[in-house]
């Protein structure tokens, strides 16, 4: 089955971890000017979501979100979510742990862009 988003493991040795310690996760592609285009991981909850987000599917059991605008650029790139050493974002959660969530992509294959349209757009924060 396609996905939208997925994670290297040690992405989701990260995830988990990061969990146990700070309770249920969500994610958040930036697109600023900022951040670049890393995903941001916040305590769930602690960013608050607009109607004009739309939830890509999850990652380690966790929502991974993204602006609707920024969609139809990433449409038809599934997103590869990976822990990398370095400092990232001051406001993501895992900044002080010395590794960053970093967004890895490829463009998706013909059978995989027919089983996106039968899912359907993704759902609306």
């Amino acid at each position: 089955m396609v996905t939208r988003v997925s994670a290297t493991p040690l992405a989701l040795d990260w995830i988990e971890r990061l969990a146990r310690k700070h309770g249920p996760l969500m994610f958040h592609q930036s697109g600023g000017c900022c951040d670049g285009s890393a995903p941001m991981c916040y305590p769930q909850g602690e960013f608050m979501l607009g109607s004009s987000d739309v939830q890509l599917g999850e990652i380690g059991g966790m929502p991974f979100w993204m602006s609707e605008s920024q969609f139809e650029y990433w449409q038809h790139t599934h997103l590869i979510i990976d822990a990398v050493p370095g400092r990232g974002a001051g406001f993501s959660i895992e900044s002080p742990e010395g590794i960053r969530f970093l967004t890895r992509s490829r463009l998706y294959e013909p059978h995989e862009e027919a089983e996106l349209v039968l899912l359907g757009a993704p759902a609306h924060g």
